[in-house]
């Protein structure tokens, strides 16, 4: 049995054509000047002989490495914990494969992210970069801005020109918050996702003061606590709500991971939910519905996020313009027992 590797040479005599063509169509070069009859030809005879090009000469006859990367602004050991990170993967992963390339995964920790994205974008390691979590201060981001680099930012980021696929964070805090008031609480507490360096955290705390204001009640900054992406930070920062002298007698957590350890606290503290403390979430992850009690949280649709994010890379991967610089999805607020309202 020849069990010799099938070279592009293989493919062109028996196609007919030269290596340049083959490669040409593989490669899925544009402007060049070949017949469709010509281009299925290569594609069936490739097919047929289980032909498979090398990634080197694929990049060095496209210009392009074939990848797209998904960076991510966290700590290594927060991305264990991060179930929205699961959510997007998959439909990252089925539409870069529909465009004959691969999702490179890299995380941008706060004090290396200028060193990250230099080596990314001028070691011609991707294609294009969509950035889960933009921070404000994240001055490497300048560097993408600059070189005119196919970026997409999941999420925002005020005063740049990126393009950007969203929820409307304050709006859907808003309504969580809202929620809460016209079940009687006049008492609520506030546990961010994350530090409030990151936009989503900062206009997700931004709703919540707008419900209390919009209500004429108070804002209380020792009602208000920080999260970390983590259930621990969750677990943390509601012990530092539940010692106050006047605790709240509900609370808006901005992450339902994050809540997932505010609730463990509760029970802790020999406190019931919803009785004692109501509790609602955001992001109706998929274990959000088997917490105990369910947890009433904003639905964020994160596979439409991924999908609108890629569709939109590689329209600038391709040097054409998408439609729409920025791009808002819905939000709903799912009601389940956490809250004391089903």
């Amino acid at each position: 049995m020849n069990s010799r590797r099938v070279t592009s040479r293989d493919v062109a005599e028996r196609a007919g054509v030269s290596r340049t063509t083959v490669s040409l169509v593989l490669n899925e070069v544009e402007g060049v000047q070949i017949s469709e009859e010509t281009r299925q030809r290569v594609i069936h005879v490739a097919e047929e002989m289980g032909y498979v090009p090398e990634a080197a000469a694929q990049a060095l006859a496209s210009g392009r490495s074939r990848f797209i990367g998904l960076v991510l602004t966290r700590r290594p050991h927060q991305i264990a914990t991060d179930v929205f990170l699961t959510q997007i993967l998959n439909p990252l992963i089925e539409m870069a494969r529909r465009h004959n390339m691969r999702l490179l995964v890299d995380i941008v920790e706060e004090t290396h992210h200028r060193e990250t994205y230099r080596a990314l974008v001028r070691g011609r390691r991707i294609d294009g970069i969509i950035l889960s979590g933009p921070r404000l201060n994240d001055r490497g981001l300048r560097l993408l801005e600059k070189e005119d680099f196919p970026t997409v930012l999941m999420g925002s980021l005020p005063g740049t020109s990126f393009f950007s696929v969203d929820i409307d964070n304050c709006a859907a805090s808003r309504s969580a918050v809202t929620h809460l008031i016209s079940l009687g609480h006049i008492r609520i507490g506030c546990i961010t996702n994350a530090p409030v360096s990151y936009t989503a955290a900062l206009d997700r705390r931004r709703g919540y003061r707008q419900a209390l204001e919009n209500a004429g009640l108070p804002f209380e900054e020792q009602l208000v606590r920080h999260g970390d992406f983590d259930p621990q930070s969750g677990y943390e920062q509601m012990n530092a709500l539940l010692r106050l002298e006047s605790p709240p007698s509900a609370v808006f957590v901005a992450s339902d991971v994050v809540a997932f350890g505010a609730m463990a606290a509760i029970r802790e503290h020999d406190l019931t939910i919803p009785d004692d403390i109501a509790i609602v979430g955001f992001d109706d992850v998929p274990f959000a519905k088997f917490a105990y009690p369910p947890l009433t949280t904003i639905h964020l649709p994160a596979a439409d996020l991924a999908r609108r994010s890629s569709e939109i890379l590689f329209k600038l991967i391709k040097r054409e313009q998408p439609t729409d610089r920025r791009v808002l999805l819905d939000t709903h607020l799912v009601v389940r027992r956490s809250c004391g309202a089903e």
